[in-house]
């Protein structure tokens, strides 16, 4: 038998790039249910995004933190008509270094680790008296540009994308939670976690007992414990098939409801 047969599994990330975890469970035998606490919605302004395009070769790195913001700042080189690529390139993981290759970029730095503090660990010997540019999601942790800046690096920030809550999703929760609760929900982001809580808030729902929570990772996980969501298991690397590893070692000792 499959590890994950019958196992119906919550996807909390935003629709375009739910894809790549919902294959992975089907093909363990999982049926993946798709309802996405974030929507990937354009920066507030392009102002800051448009004038670092246009001085692209005066950063000596230029870092991307996601897949997502690597895509948006590429769109809109293109849309100018602008090169994208600085001197060098860091990539905060395998999969937004991905991105940005398939975008024709050469990636100088990706850390051993997904997660800001082991880029910062690792471009810092790089920071003394740089020019960096940072693109990102609107509202992110700072710990990746503060630890820049005391190493001595001159860092411009210029917001690629905002993470929204989906219209929707609040009907679309209250209908699985009363029906047919999932076995286990997916926590790919902090702001899977801080989203799912508002949509839940707003909805005067809770989540149903014995529904397994799975964390992609520890920062994922500290943000899941300030929100009162104990994870139940967490990923070894935060990577979305060390997760679904996870999930079917927990399910594998886990009796079926």
């Amino acid at each position: 038998m499959l590890p994950l047969a019958n196992r119906r599994i919550l996807i909390t990330r935003a629709k375009g790039q739910a894809s790549a975890l919902a294959t992975q469970l089907e093909s363990l035998g999982a049926t993946p249910i798709l309802i996405p606490t974030i929507e990937i919605a354009p920066p507030s302004s392009y102002c800051a995004m448009d004038a670092a395009l246009a001085a692209i070769r005066s950063f000596d790195w230029l870092i991307f933190t996601s897949a997502n913001a690597v895509q948006s700042f590429v769109d809109r080189a293109r849309l100018l008509k602008l090169d994208p690529a600085a001197k060098r390139v860091a990539a905060i993981g395998a999969a937004t270094a991905k991105t940005a290759l398939e975008a024709g970029m050469s990636v100088d730095l990706v850390p051993s680790q997904a997660v800001a503090e082991s880029l910062a660990e690792a471009l810092s010997p790089h920071a003394s008296n740089a020019s960096m540019l940072l693109a990102r999601a609107a509202a992110a942790r700072d710990i990746l540009p503060d630890t820049l800046t005391a190493a001595g690096a001159n860092v411009t920030i210029v917001e690629a994308y905002r993470n929204v809550i989906p219209a929707g999703s609040i009907a679309l929760l209250r209908s699985l939670f009363a029906s047919n609760p999932p076995d286990a929900i997916t926590f790919t982001s902090g702001s899977t976690a801080t989203n799912l809580v508002a949509l839940l808030d707003a909805g005067a729902l809770k989540i149903p007992d014995r529904v397994m929570l799975a964390s992609i990772g520890p920062i994922t996980s500290q943000v899941m414990r300030d929100l009162d969501l104990e994870p139940t298991i967490e990923a070894r690397e935060a990577t979305i098939p060390e997760l679904v590893e996870a999930l079917c070692e927990a399910f594998s000792v886990a009796p079926r409801r």
